[in-house]
């Protein structure tokens, strides 16, 4: 009889497994989107900020071992949140259809996968856990521009799983980079190819 090969496993994170993992979960930030280590400390205090905001809630990749292979929250989007206003300062001209995107929707913050274990669609996998049943009928996230670059693999996921145009070229207050934001109604269609498993639930 043979043994089934150890397995990474997709779980449902509380915020006190984001706080317990934290530095953990911010180096899979930092090494996935090429930032500079001093970076980590910067976002730790927003991190555990956004854990504290409606609807807030987050899937995580472990390997075999229990190391973390990846992150993604979000929660609720709405008024008088930075990303929020920042959107709708770039939407104040665009149609009335545009700007409605910032109505009942919810803000995929953070999608990140260890660049060791990019390729794998261990992000779909994020995508899909974290999106299921956010109470929201509209998904919104920004991701940076590519330019003149072939698109990367967060672009290629997120325009395979129906995600459109709501604002592009954006300038963010206190960055020079260009963003796209892009949104979608919820629920996403189901998979092509179904997923292995359902998220387990953490434990503690």
């Amino acid at each position: 009889m043979t043994t089934a090969p150890p397995r990474n496993r997709l779980v449902l994170l509380t915020a006190d497994d984001l706080a317990d993992r934290l530095a953990e979960a911010l180096d899979v930030y930092v090494s996935a989107m090429g930032y500079p280590p001093g970076t980590a400390r910067q976002r730790r205090t927003l991190w555990l900020e956004h854990t504290r905001r409606p609807g807030w809630r987050a899937v995580g990749w472990l390997d075999p071992a229990g190391s973390l292979l990846g992150i993604a929250y979000g929660y609720g989007g709405g008024p008088g949140q930075w990303w929020y206003e920042e959107v709708r300062r770039g939407l104040r001209s665009a149609a009335p259809e545009q700007q409605a995107w910032l109505t009942d929707y919810f803000e995929l913050t953070e999608l990140h996968v260890r660049p060791d274990a990019q390729g794998a669609r261990l992000g779909e996998g994020l995508l899909r856990a974290l999106l299921a049943d956010t109470g929201r009928s509209r998904v919104l996230l920004s991701t940076p521009e590519y330019g003149h670059r072939p698109p990367g693999r967060a672009w290629r996921l997120y325009r395979r799983t129906g995600f459109r145009d709501v604002l592009r070229d954006h300038r963010f207050t206190g960055d020079t980079r260009p963003f796209a934001v892009l949104g979608r109604t919820l629920p996403l269609p189901a998979p092509a190819t179904p997923p292995r498993h359902e998220p387990d639930r953490p434990t503690r």
